[in-house]
Parts: C-alpha cells; sequence; structure tokens
C-alpha cells in the first residue's frame, strides 16, 4: 500500500536529519532512539526506497519489526524485501549492504519481545493489529 503524503513528509524529515547529524534524530517524538535506514529497491517499480526505522540488536544482527503502527497491513517496504532482501543499510555515519531475513516461530517471538522490552510502544502496536507481526533480522554482507 502506498504511503500517504504525510507519511512521505514524516520519513523525509527523519531521513534529512539521520543525513544531518551523524546518524542521529535530533527533534520530534523519536529523538534520541535507535533508527537506522534501510533502502530496498520498490518490487513493483524498481525506483529504490528509504525506509528510517527503529531498531534493536541480536549480537552482530539488526532487528527491525513491520509494525505499521499497529495498522492491519503489512508495510510497503516488506514487498521490497520479500521480492529483493539484499538491502542497504545506514546506521550512524556507517553503510553497508546487509541480507534481510523474515524470521519465524521462536526465534520471531524472542525477538519481538527483546524489541518490545527496549521499545515498548512496540507492544501496544501488536495489540492493536490482528495480523502477526513480521519480524526481521538484517545481517551484514562481508
Amino acid at each position: 500500500m502506498p504511503l500517504q503524503q504525510q507519511e512521505l513528509d514524516w520519513n523525509a524529515d527523519h531521513i534529512a536529519q539521520f543525513h544531518a547529524n551523524g546518524g542521529a534524530i535530533v527533534s520530534g517524538p523519536l529523538a534520541g532512539a535507535n533508527i537506522l535506514l534501510m533502502s530496498s529497491v520498490g518490487a513493483r517499480t524498481g525506483i529504490p526506497r528509504v525506509a528510517p526505522m527503529g531498531y534493536t540488536r541480536d549480537g552482530d544482527r539488526y532487528v527491525i519489526v513491520d509494525s505499521n503502527s499497529g495498522g492491519p497491513t503489512d508495510s510497503a517496504w516488506l514487498a521490497n524485501v520479500r521480492a529483493d532482501p539484499i538491502v542497504t543499510v545506514e546506521v550512524g555515519t556507517e553503510s553497508f549492504p546487509a541480507r534481510a531475513t523474515i524470521t519465524s516461530g521462536a526465534e520471531r517471538r524472542r525477538l519481538l519481545d527483546a524489541h518490545q522490552a527496549a521499545i515498548p510502544i512496540f507492544k501496544r502496536y501488536e495489540e492493536m493489529t490482528d495480523r502477526e507481526i513480521p519480524v526481521l533480522i538484517l545481517e551484514r554482507i562481508s
């Protein structure tokens, strides 16, 4: 589902803050949060897309969650990752290629529980929707 203009503006502001401040969000409700940028290629359009998202860590892996703010459908970026799991991740001032993998079963639950403990709003997002929220790991490609 395409993003609405308000969501596009929200993302653009966070992407601009991220690039202007060495990977940090410095104003608004996400100020100081652990945010990464994930670039993928549009599954239908072939156009590069950038999505800012909160993350946690599981060892060397980055964990992201497709909460879609508790919405009833998956985020647009998930279709891109399903079509091509090779993405670019920006964290701080570093940028690197990574493989995005959608987790399942006990690993998904473990990672989601840890993510929710670190970023409590994700617990609320899970309560707001009937869909199983996808949990992904991003692993650096050497």
